[in-house]
């Protein structure tokens, strides 16, 4: 009993109260500090008058699990709950280093009993790239021998001699990616003929869109071998070993510092924060201000590959149909369904939830998630860097039991969300397919005033189903918004892309770059703005960009395009 209360006066002196605020201590626990205001409000005392302030210091608080905000968190208009500064971060320290040849070699750090695996590393604030190989444009596909086949490189001797455990397959195919986990590499005939593990390997030869280009208008996709020591020959490159952990490294000169790298993280949460209401009990008026969220992990890819089908949703089970058609369209030819990324801060069933002035950055997966029925949020001057998928993602997708083409009628459709100058850079750096900015099934959502830049596919994206029909979108702005340097690796890509009809919406005073010309692209499908499948109901005007670089794919007819120009 003494050692409890000794550990319970511990919490406590790390956090000072005074009225409706808390103070949390560089050591202290924001939790805890939750937990009190929690109480408060449970007690409807006299400090919930006007809201409650936790104020977090100026400091890394490394969190040991998410911070979760349930429905008993919630504060009312007139008393608010406001989590203000500080930093929330999932690292590790990674050290002592020791020198084996050109390499780094240090031990992972473990999570209680076990060892953390990883597929992200950070040294000096700056992220390393998983080992990999050089590009190769691909000479065969082959569904029904389930094989992909590469040139023959030097590079691959000794990959195929010791194949690492952990080798993968980064594949591009037109508008998204595969990461394939390598189950055996073959030499024939001066080729490289790979297959994969499962479940991927099915997912990958079962379903038809999108699949790799051979022999296309500027060649056949690309794709390189990574993630085995074999290939970790690069400064800046490293590679974690199985099932010791140890990481290697091979440091960049800036990188060493006292003989030794310092300042190495690594990830062990995927979540930081999770908003967790239900249907009947939202959260409601709680609100980040001037937090940073920081080192959340991705490690999907390493258990079950990664097989997407657009926007960085990874695929759960896809195939061609042998007849076309289903009730909602007859002429559709495929079935698909998908899951949700993992996100650093995920929200469901909130409302009037905000954040403002808050970074992102060193994030492996979604920055930050808001996903059902979320209502009255705003993100304001937040800034979005080094995101490893997409940056924002509001609304559902139609996930899981949901087939990715039938309409949406659902009751979680996202509803006034404000997304409003927010800069948002060097996004979807390890699912190239993933966006900047992805919304759903969203009305009333409005995307105003952001700077996008640096996205492998494209950067600001409103709208899901690929449908004519009326689905629940409608009255979305896209407004004033600054787009540049998108579509660097895949193609079928606009600066701000589209899907389905959305009446009463808009896409007005954007100023939108020419596409980057993407190296290993099979075709010059890019587009300022690319109005993708049944695209309906916007007004398109006033935009600087070029008119001529505007994508259609079977538009409706209440579509009004004007002033646009260079």
């Amino acid at each position: 009993m003494k050692r409890i209360l000794f550990v319970l006066s511990l919490v406590v002196s790390s956090l000072h109260v005074c009225a409706g605020d808390i103070y949390v201590k560089k050591d202290g626990s924001v939790a805890e500090a939750l937990k009190q205001a929690r109480e408060w409000r449970r007690l409807n005392s006299p400090e919930v008058v006007g809201g409650i302030r936790i104020h977090l210091a100026d400091a890394v608080y490394h969190m040991q699990k998410p911070l979760y905000i349930r429905p008993e968190d919630s504060g009312t208009k007139d008393s608010p709950t406001i989590i203000q500064g500080g930093t929330l971060s999932g690292g590790l320290a990674v050290g002592p280093w020791k020198r084996e040849g050109k390499l780094w070699v240090a031990e992972a750090p473990r999570d209680g009993n076990r060892i953390v695996y990883t597929r992200q590393l950070w040294v000096n604030g700056q992220k390393a790239q998983l080992a990999r190989g050089p590009f190769l444009r691909l000479t065969d596909f082959n569904p029904e021998a389930s094989t992909i086949t590469l040139p023959f490189n030097e590079s691959h001797s000794s990959l195929l001699s010791f194949l690492s455990s952990s080798a993968e397959l980064f594949l591009l195919q037109r508008w998204a990616i595969a990461i394939l986990r390598v189950k055996e590499a073959q030499n024939v005939n001066g080729q490289t003929v790979l297959t994969f593990h499962e479940p991927e390997s099915e997912l990958e030869f079962s379903h038809p869109w999108p699949q790799p280009v051979i022999n296309g208008e500027k060649g056949s996709s690309a794709a390189f071998l990574q993630n085995s020591r074999q290939l970790l020959d690069e400064p800046g490159e490293f590679w974690q070993e199985y099932p010791s952990g140890r990481i290697y490294y091979f440091p960049r000169p800036e990188d060493i510092a006292n003989g030794a790298p310092c300042d190495a993280v690594i990830p062990h949460l995927s979540t930081l924060v999770e908003f967790a209401g239900s249907e009947d009990r939202p959260v409601s008026y709680i609100s980040f201000v001037g937090t940073q969220f920081e080192h959340a992990s991705w490690y999907a890819p390493s258990l079950q590959g990664h097989v997407t089908l657009q926007g960085g949703f990874p695929l759960i089970d896809a195939y061609k149909l042998q007849e076309p058609g289903l009730f909602h369209k007859a002429a559709l030819e495929n079935q698909a369904w998908i899951a949700r990324p993992e996100a650093a801060v995920m929200a469901n069933y909130a409302r009037n939830v905000h954040f403002t002035g808050c970074s992102f950055k060193h994030l492996a997966a979604t920055g930050l998630d808001l996903n059902r029925q979320i209502q009255k949020a705003s993100l304001t001057e937040c800034q979005f860097e080094d995101i490893g998928g997409t940056a924002v993602l509001v609304g559902p997708f139609g996930e899981e039991g949901f087939e990715t083409h039938i309409p949406y009628h659902g009751n979680l459709i996202c509803d006034s969300i404000s997304i409003e100058r927010c800069h948002i850079h060097d996004v979807t750096n390890e699912d190239w397919g993933a966006v900047a900015i992805g919304a759903g099934y969203v009305r009333n959502t409005e995307i105003v005033q952001n700077e996008v830049s640096h996205v492998n596919y494209s950067g600001i994206c409103v709208g899901w189903g690929w449908t004519s029909l009326e689905s629940g979108m409608r009255n979305n702005r896209i407004e004033n918004n600054v787009v540049s340097d998108y579509a660097r690796q895949l193609y079928d890509a606009g600066g701000i892309y589209t899907l389905s009809y959305q009446p009463g919406s808009v896409i007005r005073g954007n100023r939108i770059s020419a596409p980057t010309v993407a190296p290993y692209a099979t075709n010059d499908r890019a587009f300022a703005i690319y109005f993708d499948e049944a695209t309906n109901g916007f007004t398109v005007e006033n935009n600087q960009m070029d008119p001529e670089s505007v994508g259609w794919n079977q538009p409706g007819a209440e579509m009004i395009l004007r002033n646009n120009h260079k």
